[in-house]
């Protein structure tokens, strides 16, 4: 089979012309996997078209957020009904509250919430609330945990700066990561350590942006016990994980609590938004309540708020996440069952394969995965109607509307790019 791709070609030498590598965002440039981008011209349920007509099963799911696929009716018809009342107020609305009493109900540990525009501008907001309550500077992450496009905390990031090769990046300078301290994911040991007179630790808790990497069994109990013991806070980062497996994210999953939680564009249906919360004593720190500034202009915006609380209404349904969860298993059957031959981590509706025959389990293990077998591997599947992550360290994503049909063209397809990528 062949991707007919005259459209993207000449989208993608206009985009050249106006924007900086012709995307908005690195890894969407596909060179990771040794081609030019895919435009997309619309999406529906498990299936995503582009440009030039080419139908693909779905598997990016807009990086996470497409838990029920995409353009749920649900989130339509919400929009639609919202739309006439305006996009945009940058004043409080009702819909703000119902919105972050929805999330309280699925989350019980956030007492206090915060939105924002953006999981990144979550993250920054979450550092910022936990060095102001704790009165201390230093930040441990993973090597390898990614945590947005934030100065002090490209130190060895995850995601597209270990795609494109720059896990430090230019032009972030040395005072911004001074008091970043890195430690392995799933060394508790090491992050015992670093955690003294730290104001916090953050981490993804299951990682996503190194490829799926499951914390091993006592590693975020211990991480808990660390940070009481030293007085630093624990922050999640949920971008990804937060109501994808399970409603209460990680925290339920693993049963355990951190102080703050970052969100990304997952609680919003997919629309661009953020939000940060936890402990009321903590995050009382925030203006106006407090001295320590956080703002956001488009913060809580009416048409965000609206899709997040159509989809968190949607995912109270419990029987959600088991078929979330026998979605995810079905998709690793397709993989075993097509004998493709790697490593595959998976937590409940995420996983990623790995070109490697040892285990992986931090970012050094991921990291060893053959990175050109994935490319070769990519653009087979894109060849045969499938559209995996553009990057080895990305999560692969199942939604409630992928279906039995689906998985089983999947199944084929993964055989064939097996074989198309050995050769």
């Amino acid at each position: 089979m062949s991707v007919r791709d005259a459209r993207s070609a000449e989208l993608y030498d206009r985009a050249c012309k106006v924007l900086v590598g012709g995307v908005n965002s690195p890894v969407r440039a596909m060179r990771a996997i040794g081609r030019d981008p895919i435009f997309i011209d619309r999406a529906s349920g498990a299936y995503v078209w582009d440009v030039d007509g080419n139908k693909y099963v779905d598997y990016l799911a807009s990086w996470g957020p497409a838990v029920l696929g995409h353009g749920p009716q649900v989130v339509l018809d919400a929009l639609r009904g919202a739309l006439p009342r305006g996009t945009s107020f940058g004043a409080p609305t009702e819909r703000e509250v119902i919105f972050a009493e929805a999330v309280r109900d699925a989350v019980p540990s956030i007492e206090r919430l915060r939105m924002t525009s953006s999981g990144s501008e979550a993250v920054m907001g979450a550092l910022r609330v936990a060095r102001a309550a704790t009165g201390r500077d230093p930040i441990v992450k993973t090597i390898g945990g990614y945590h947005g496009a934030i100065d002090g905390l490209l130190a060895e990031a995850g995601s597209g700066a270990t795609t494109l090769g720059v896990p430090t990046s230019p032009g972030v300078p040395a005072g911004a990561t001074a008091a970043t301290r890195l430690v392995a994911y799933n060394d508790l040991a090491a992050a015992e350590a670093a955690l003294e007179g730290a104001a916090a630790m953050i981490i993804e808790p299951v990682a996503g942006n190194m490829g799926v990497v499951v914390p091993e069994p006592g590693y975020l109990a211990g991480l808990r016990a660390a940070c009481d013991r030293t007085g630093a806070l624990l922050i999640f980062d949920e971008v990804i994980t937060g109501f994808r497996i399970a409603r209460g994210g990680a925290q339920e999953r693993f049963g355990v609590t951190a102080d703050l939680v970052c969100y990304g564009k997952i609680i919003g249906g997919g629309l661009p938004v953020g939000a940060f919360g936890g402990r009321a004593d903590v995050m009382k720190v925030l203006a106006p309540d407090g001295p320590c500034y956080q703002a956001g202009t488009l913060s809580g915006n009416p048409l965000a708020t609206t899709a997040g609380l159509a989809v968190l209404r949607e995912l109270a349904d419990p029987g959600v996440y088991d078929t979330l969860e026998a979605q995810g298993a079905a998709l690793e059957h397709a993989f075993r069952a097509a004998e493709v031959p790697v490593q595959i981590n998976r937590i409940g509706s995420m996983l990623t394969p790995f070109f490697t025959d040892r285990a992986v389990t931090d970012y050094a293990s991921a990291t060893a995965s053959d990175t050109d077998h994935y490319g070769k591997f990519a653009r087979a599947l894109l060849a045969h109607g499938v559209y995996p992550p553009p990057s080895q360290y990305e999560a692969w994503f199942v939604g409630t509307t992928h279906s039995t049909q689906d998985l089983a063209w999947t199944t084929v397809a993964l055989a064939a790019a097996g074989e198309a990528s050995d050769a």
